[in-house]
């Protein structure tokens, strides 16, 4: 594989590969690379079904067309499988509002706009894609009776099942229809992106991009706003919610003609219907395939479900889904995890072994210390001296590098395995300490690394203390 993306990135590029980096890819089946050359870079992709690959393919080109910021797709193999892709970074609507809380901050006006900004390319996108065709789309051409039914079923054996909830099987799938056929009494004439939440927004030179669409489709336009709002991990204070759903509507309806009141009534029943397939995928992905990060989500998405049931009523009669809410609601599921998760701090340090250990101040004694001397050292080399290992110079110098791939591998295992521990025993405090000669370049970057993937893999806070750099 490694063979066949140097060639195709020689094709395209006409440079060679000097750097090739795994990425990480939490609820998808694709695997991504980071390809760097002498000028250019790209995200490789693989993806084995080709019918989804065509969609991206075609759903990219005609978005960009209508001036939408979708990455470009600049090459695709032979099999269809594995294309390269324009690099937009590595920084996330969710990773830049997670870090500004980790800092103490929050939704403060700064990402207030940037949410508004969002929603108002959301109804560009929507009414964009009302002319594709959609006989591209995969796996079928609209969010009809037939996707939610299998959103559904996804919520009932992935979740239902796997976490004992009692239910009454033909009375679930009478209640089950009845929703559907109410939520398809609205418009569903739109671009469906699918799975528009802030893990695939992009914040890059200023500017907001979109990617995953893979999925999209024909449908209506209160699934996406609904996918953004109340995404579980997103956690979005209420009120900013309602505010936000304002914004969007009067947007929307400045753009195209909408029946505001029809709008808002169905919304509730898609944020419920999206609700329950974000619960089907964290059952498989968590209960199913053992990834605590999707376990660690459902606290949240039970809270929002409780929120919508307690604060919104469906005007059509589906009693005993409702009566599987309320169970969901009013159990463990809302508390137990993210007790548990809530609980438990990792610290990571950087430190120059020159000055000592840094001190603990958790009470608690042991956590991990890694030696990153034997490690590349950008500070031999003048012109990296002024910077530390969270400034783009050293980040590009070590980025890729297979000793430091391998010795940050290494401490991923380890220390996952502590936190997976730490979370099902109750433990609150985990330090790791990553050391070098002067705790500026290579102890820095490993840190910032490291509290990172802990951040995207675990429910925990992460604090991340650069000892010589204040």
């Amino acid at each position: 594989m490694e063979e066949t993306l140097r060639q195709l990135f020689a094709e395209w590029s006409g440079e060679e590969a000097k750097e090739l980096m795994r990425l990480s890819a939490n609820g998808s089946n694709r695997k991504y690379w980071r390809i760097r050359g002498e000028r250019k870079q790209c995200i490789a992709a693989l993806g084995d079904e080709v019918r989804e690959n065509e969609a991206f393919f075609y759903y990219s080109r005609t978005l960009r067309q209508k001036g939408i910021c979708v990455p470009e797709v600049y090459a695709i193999d032979s099999t269809r499988r594995l294309y390269l892709q324009e690099d937009l970074g590595d920084t996330t609507l969710y990773s830049y509002v997670y870090d500004k809380r980790r800092q103490g901050g929050g939704f403060d006006a700064e990402v207030l706009a940037i949410y508004k900004k969002v929603l108002e390319d959301l109804t560009d996108i929507q009414l964009a894609g009302r002319d594709m065709d959609f006989t591209m789309a995969y796996p079928r051409e609209a969010f009809d009776a037939q996707s939610m039914q299998w959103d559904l079923n996804y919520f009932k054996y992935y979740f239902l099942k796997l976490k004992y909830i009692p239910f009454d099987e033909e009375l679930l799938e009478r209640d089950f229809h009845r929703l559907i056929d109410y939520l398809l009494t609205t418009d569903c004439n739109y671009f469906l992106y699918r799975d528009f939440q802030s893990r695939n927004i992009m914040l890059c030179n200023e500017k907001t991009y979109y990617i995953d669409f893979q999925g999209g489709r024909k449908g209506a336009a209160q699934y996406d706003v609904a996918s953004l709002l109340y995404s579980a991990k997103s956690d979005i204070p209420e009120t900013i919610r309602l505010s936000l759903l304002g914004h969007y509507m009067d947007c929307l309806s400045h753009k195209t003609h909408i029946d505001k009141e029809d709008f808002l009534q169905h919304f509730w029943g898609y944020v419920l219907i999206r609700i329950m397939q974000a619960m089907g995928a964290y059952g498989y992905r968590g209960y199913f395939e053992k990834k605590d990060y999707f376990i660690n989500s459902i606290p949240l998405a039970v809270n929002n479900m409780r929120l919508i049931i307690e604060s919104h009523t469906l005007p059509i009669d589906i009693p005993h889904l409702t009566q599987v809410w309320h169970h969901i609601a009013n159990s463990e599921l809302s508390q137990t995890t993210a007790s548990t998760t809530s609980g438990l701090t990792v610290t990571v340090n950087s430190f120059s072994y020159k000055k000592g250990l840094p001190q603990d101040t958790s009470g608690n004694g042991g956590g991990y210390v890694f030696d990153c001397r034997a490690l590349p050292n950008p500070g031999r080399y003048p012109e990296y001296r002024c910077y530390t290992g969270k400034d783009r110079p050293v980040i590009e110098y070590l980025q890729g590098d297979q000793a430091v791939e391998d010795f940050l591998a290494g401490a991923q295992q380890m220390v996952g395995a502590s936190i997976k521990k730490y979370l099902e025993r109750n433990f609150t405090s985990l330090t790791v300490s990553f050391g070098c000669t002067g705790g500026q370049h290579r102890s820095v970057y490993c840190a910032e690394r490291l509290g990172e993937w802990i951040s995207k893999n675990f429910d925990c806070q992460v604090i991340i203390n650069h000892r010589e750099q204040g």
